[in-house]
């Protein structure tokens, strides 16, 4: 496929930095990416974890020779700043600076599974290369439909601090080989058991839904809970006046082909996120 025919995704993201010979000891210990096997100017994907192993945020981090950028690409990044702030100290020998914003490029390509999709950076005054110029920039809405076919969990319904990197397909967001990190201890449990309770999947309905509405199973049985999961994410389709997006659906509900509104028993038809990434040792 030529440059020409491709699509980039092209927003501001906050940057932190980190600077200091401690700042690779720092981030391996506090983001579920293994940054002590990682080479200097690699880009890294990873999660920044409650201590229980829930997702509060979605970081890129690059590592040079004086610290390391990280990128919040999802979830608040003051509060990944504060979180930073708290936990250093001056034997860390790492100092954070204020955030600033960073040209963040991407091509909008079907990812499957593992793998990992071209990204760049730039300083929000730089001119494009090249390669990148050939691009088409994609609106808003093209961004939204890729992101939600795709499975990436960007929105607060997914990334609130409720839920852990397996139920949203991001496995490969985690090194399981690393030790001695935030979360580790909940998600070595999980991926050790499959305990994994829900999972991110792509739904499609007939009509237009909100975020929060709840899924139940086609026939509900009485006076058994019929909870199957939550909508996360919608996005409004303007040619057939349905809609789609994310949902979180329960485990005993994921082999279900569709489900159904809680409130009026809306068809709501269930798939596999195409990059979502297996949960480690799910039934």
């Amino acid at each position: 496929m030529s440059s020409s025919s491709k699509q980039r995704w092209d927003a501001l993201k906050p940057l932190l930095r980190l600077e200091g010979s401690g700042s690779r000891d720092f981030l391996h210990g506090q983001t579920s990416a293994d940054l002590l096997a990682a080479e200097t100017g690699s880009l890294l994907r990873c999660c920044w974890l409650t201590a229980t192993g829930r997702v509060r945020a979605l970081l890129e981090i690059r590592l040079d020779e004086r610290g390391a950028d990280v990128l919040v690409l999802a979830g608040d990044h003051n509060a990944v700043a504060t979180g930073f702030e708290q936990v250093i100290f001056p034997a860390d020998q790492v100092r954070l600076k204020p955030s600033k914003p960073i040209r963040r490029l991407q091509i909008l390509a079907q990812l499957k599974q593992e793998q990992t999709p071209e990204v760049t950076w730039l300083l929000p005054d730089e001119p494009l290369p090249k390669h990148w110029a050939a691009m088409q920039q994609a609106s808003a809405d093209q961004i939204e439909s890729w992101r939600l076919k795709q499975g990436l969990p960007l929105e607060p319904g997914e990334i609130n601090g409720d839920t852990n990197p397996f139920e949203l397909g991001l496995t490969a967001w985690v090194s399981l080989s690393k030790g001695c990190y935030l979360g580790q201890e909940t998600l070595a449990k999980l991926a050790n058991s499959g305990g994994i309770k829900q999972q991110l999947r792509y739904w499609q309905a007939n009509r237009p839904i909100a975020v929060g509405q709840k899924l139940i199973n086609l026939e509900p049985e009485a006076g058994v809970n019929n909870r199957a999961g939550v909508i996360t994410s919608v996005m409004q389709d303007q040619d057939s006046r349905g809609s789609y997006g994310l949902a979180l659906v329960r485990r005993k509900a994921l082999t279900e082909a569709e489900l159904c509104l809680a409130e009026d028993s809306t068809r709501v038809r269930l798939s596999i996120p195409t990059g979502f990434v297996t949960p480690p040792m799910s039934d």
